[in-house]
């Protein structure tokens, strides 16, 4: 039996799958991943705790599978940034993770140069502290001798898919892909190479950077991950690439949405270079064979993080399956309104100094409400998100495809659906992110031909069809769109 391991390393934790080569799952393994947040804005995590996660998981659904995998695949949350030792593979600061803020400020100083045009240009991104470039930055500055030692070609920087990579091989390999690579603003997405004129601008020395290699290709062998055994690493992409791929997503008019930790929505758009005015990105997708085609993408910074923090941090729902129940036991919202803004606002407003507010509570509103609340922001940042992008493409989405932890939701998803008057396609499998992996390494090692065929054996998908008045729903919009200008007026009331 032909089999494939995929690493899916993700911001809250790390999945592993295990798949035949007919595509049905054989093992299957969760480990959680510790948080930081040593300063408001501020979000990290332990490098050697994403290794340890990795590893767990993966030798847990290599032994639930009871056979080696032929090939690995790997995806990763994108943008989180890691800085280690060339020679002893340690790292010398916690990661970065693609949520934090702490370098705000500098990107507005960076916008007031007038860096703006060339980033954009070069990149398909905007100045923006959730990106990489900041971040190396940042580490090079602040840690004690770090800008000395990178220059002198000690260090290799680099984003989780690079960490694991390094790991994997016992430090022989030092690699990245392009749709990571895409995600740092130091990688120009036209000439596909890391770009000299960016290098200089956010002071990172060339050598500190991994080598770009293809989607679907070789990446070296894992001698580190399962014990005794030696795996060619064939695959590798970003979580939100891979899940577009996970979703059929290799060609022009494919549109999903990831509902995880933040919210992610891609629509490929092929060969063609799209260049948004309404606050999205251009980034690097994967074509039917793994090579960079484009993709317009939103981003929506907070979402099932927001579920998490009231089981987490406010403690009124013991699970996240929970919220469900809650949401559906309301007739309405009763004028409740989430802005979960924790670390600013992503597409398509892109304003790091808003935070998270809640509007209309009275008397009445309890921890339903709040949940409900939590679950309808997924749903009303989406609307916005696509509207921008419908707007950019210029066609109207006919149907949209979800996966991640959070379109598990019932509730949920027939919400997304009434709010956005179509109709909704959650896969049966919710992890398309690491399906997608499986598929970049499956199809360079020659397992899987046809990889429409190899996700048709994943059962079909469900399909949420709209049942909400056009008049409800835009009741239920503009008191979203009053609970962002509160929100906005606040951070601009503070500044």
């Amino acid at each position: 039996m032909r089999t494939i391991l995929s690493i899916d390393q993700g911001t809250t934790g790390t999945t592993c799958l295990v798949f035949d080569g007919s595509g049905r799952i054989r093992g299957r393994s969760y480990a959680e991943l510790t948080p930081y947040f040593p300063h408001p804005g501020w979000v990290e995590q332990d490098p050697e705790e994403i290794w340890a996660t990795t590893l767990r998981a993966a030798r847990e659904a290599v032994d639930q599978a009871g056979t080696l995998p032929e090939v690995l695949g790997i995806t990763n949350q994108r943008e989180t940034t890691i800085l280690w030792d060339r020679t002893t593979g340690m790292p010398l600061h916690r990661a970065i993770v693609w949520q934090d803020r702490r370098t705000a400020e500098r990107c507005a100083e960076l916008r007031d140069s007038g860096a703006d045009e060339l980033i954009r240009g070069r990149t398909g991104l905007l100045l923006d502290p959730y990106f990489s470039a900041t971040k190396i930055e940042w580490l090079l500055e602040r840690v004690p001798g770090a800008r000395e030692r990178a220059e002198a070609g000690e260090l290799a920087v680099g984003t989780v898919d690079s960490w694991l990579i390094w790991k994997s091989t016992a430090g022989r390999v030092h690699a990245t892909d392009p749709t990571n690579a895409s995600r740092t603003l130091l990688y120009d997405i036209g000439n596909q190479r890391w770009d000299d004129e960016l290098l200089a601008l956010f002071g990172v020395p060339r050598a500190l950077l991994p080598e770009v290699r293809p989607s679907s290709g070789d990446f070296g062998a894992a001698t580190e991950l399962v014990e005794g055994a030696l795996i060619p690493i064939a695959g590798v992409a970003g979580d939100q690439q891979a899940a577009l791929f996970g979703q059929g997503g290799w060609e022009p008019g494919v549109a999903k949405n990831t509902y995880g930790t933040g919210a992610f929505l891609l629509l490929h758009t092929g060969l063609e270079r799209r260049v948004s005015s309404h606050g999205l990105l251009t980034t690097i997708a994967c074509g039917p064979h793994g090579e960079p085609n484009y993709a317009l993408e939103g981003s929506i910074f907070i979402a099932g993080a927001a579920v998490r923090w009231l089981r987490d941090t406010l403690g009124i729902v013991a699970s996240a399956a929970e919220t469900e129940d809650l949401a559906r036991g309301l007739e309405s919202n009763d004028g409740v309104y989430f802005v979960p803004a924790f670390v600013g606002l992503g597409a398509p407003y892109w304003e790091p100094e808003v935070r998270g507010t809640i509007v209309g509570l009275t008397q009445r509103a309890g921890r339903a409400h709040l949940a409900r609340a939590t679950l309808e922001a997924m749903a009303y940042a989406t609307h916005d998100v696509l509207a921008a992008m419908e707007a950019d493409a210029g066609v109207r989405t006919r149907v949209l495809a979800a996966d991640g932890g959070a379109a598990a939701n019932n509730w949920l998803m027939q919400f997304q659906a009434d709010i956005l008057g179509i109709p909704i396609r959650r896969s049966a499998l919710v992890e398309t992110t690491a399906l997608g992996a499986a598929l970049l390494a499956g199809i360079a090692a020659g397992i899987v031909s046809d990889p429409a065929s190899f996700t048709a054996e994943l059962t079909e998908p469900t399909l949420f069809a709209p049942d909400l008045p056009a008049a409800e729903r835009d009741r239920l919009l503009a008191g979203w769109r009053q609970a962002i200008r509160a929100a906005r007026a606040q951070a601009n009331d503070l500044q």
